[in-house]
């Protein structure tokens, strides 16, 4: 099967076609005629490669009225994202190779058609004490390893996950948070935390366990990937051990570029999120980081919540931000539009880095790669809605806000998968 993409717009080659067979990429090229292939005009959008999210929550198995691998995959194609690594916390956990299996398969089965890689847990049952049956989900299909949404509170077994992990080719996603410093806080400690009334989390709780890691990550010379960085002192720490040559990686999200915690003033939940939306001193640091290599991709941390876990106290409410339908916008609107960087540098953000990252082949409009990409008005103005969500996570503190660029369609090995608002599938 073939399909020829025309009149297209690909970043850093300008006006091209995209001629596609069986699924991967065959030329890039202006003017490509292929009598053969079925047509996509393509006039006035950039062809863009699928974005690859490193770190989101479909909370399939266990949490479905949350979320599921159904609507999660659904919204992610709507996001422009044709991978995407759900962690590990689900109910039953997924710490064993059975969980793996059935994420794999219902993702195969019932999904958007959208990659659904695994990220398997470090520790058994996210608890922290052992260390979970690592080879076994290896080969069963994980691509990682991270016990998201809680800390690894013990070195010894960092260590060890890290030493054991790359022995089958996994990289620990680090969620990096002590959670004595923590101490029961909701939201950046500073200024705002003592206006609003609400407990603080000093930026000590995500920096100390960065430098931590980094150390192990250095004395063991093996990769460490940092998750969902937010504070000027978390860049500082990593650009530090860049320049020593320490195999770190790190990622941020989309909110902390596009949210601080004056937002948390509303006393919406919507706005609690861990770690924390700090403040514009974090931001240009964050944004420093991406523009200098420091970090190498932006990540959804999609988490996705019912609401009636955030229609409640903001002291009683769940930490999360549904993410996948609102991060390429985000992201334009800041980086872009906000003329910190040009399009293929944002490009590399969101597909090519992430995709190095994960040893995938996809992430690049090139001849040889996976026909995993989207077509994109970078340029179109829409107002984000959460109505609209095909998640089922509503939980947005950017409901309302007028952005810029918008995801036309979606294509997974060369089929559409979403197209103008509707999904396929």
């Amino acid at each position: 099967m073939k399909l020829l993409v025309k009149n297209g717009i690909v970043p850093g080659r300008g006006a091209c076609d995209v001629l596609i067979s069986d699924g991967i990429i065959e030329e890039v090229a202006p003017g490509i005629s292929a009598s053969d292939a079925e047509v996509v005009d393509a006039h006035g959008l950039y062809v863009l490669p699928g974005m690859v999210d490193l770190h989101c929550h479909l909370r399939d198995p266990g949490l479905e009225y949350k979320e599921d691998i159904v609507s999660g995959t659904r919204a992610a194609a709507a996001g422009g994202f044709t991978s995407v690594c759900c962690m590990a916390n689900t109910e039953p956990v997924n710490d064993n190779a059975v969980v793996t299996s059935y994420i794999i398969h219902k993702a195969e089965t019932e999904g958007s058609g959208v990659h659904v890689y695994p990220i398997g847990a470090v520790s058994k049952g996210l608890k922290g004490e052992n260390m979970a049956e690592i080879g076994e989900m290896a080969r069963a299909g994980i691509v990682a390893i991270s016990d998201d949404g809680k800390p690894v509170m013990n070195a010894q077994l960092m260590r060890r996950a890290m030493e054991y992990g790359a022995a089958f080719g996994m990289t620990v996603f680090d969620h990096c948070e002590d959670i004595h410093l923590v101490n029961k806080g909701v939201m950046n400690e500073g200024y705002n935390s003592t206006l609003f009334g609400l407990r603080g989390i000093t930026r000590a709780a995500e920096e100390v366990q960065i430098a931590r890691d980094a150390i192990l990550a250095e004395t063991l010379d093996l990769p460490i990937h940092i998750c969902h960085v937010s504070t000027a002192g978390g860049v500082r720490i990593i650009r530090e051990a860049k320049a020593r040559g320490v195999k770190i990686t790190a990622e941020t999200a989309p909110h902390y570029l596009a949210g601080t915690d004056d937002m948390v003033g509303s006393y919406n939940a919507v706005t609690k999120v861990n770690p924390p939306l700090r403040l514009e001193e974090d931001q240009e640091a964050l944004i420093e980081g991406l523009r200098d290599g420091t970090i190498d991709a932006i990540a959804t941390d999609h988490a996705p919540h019912h609401r009636d876990e955030k229609e409640v106290e903001y002291n009683l409410a769940l930490s999360g931000i549904s993410g996948f339908e609102t991060a390429f916008a985000l992201g334009m609107e800041t980086l872009v539009h906000g003329h910190h960087m040009p399009l293929e540098d944002y490009v590399k953000l969101v597909s090519t880095n992430p995709a190095r990252i994960l040893k995938k082949n996809c992430g690049e409009i090139a001849p040889g790669r996976d026909a995993d990409f989207l077509l994109a008005d970078p340029n179109e103005e829409w107002c984000i809605d959460k109505n609209k969500f095909l998640s089922k996570g509503k939980n947005t503190p950017f409901h309302g806000t007028m952005v810029h660029g918008r995801v036309k369609a979606t294509f997974v090995g060369g089929k559409c998968i979403y197209r103008d608002g509707q999904d396929e599938k």
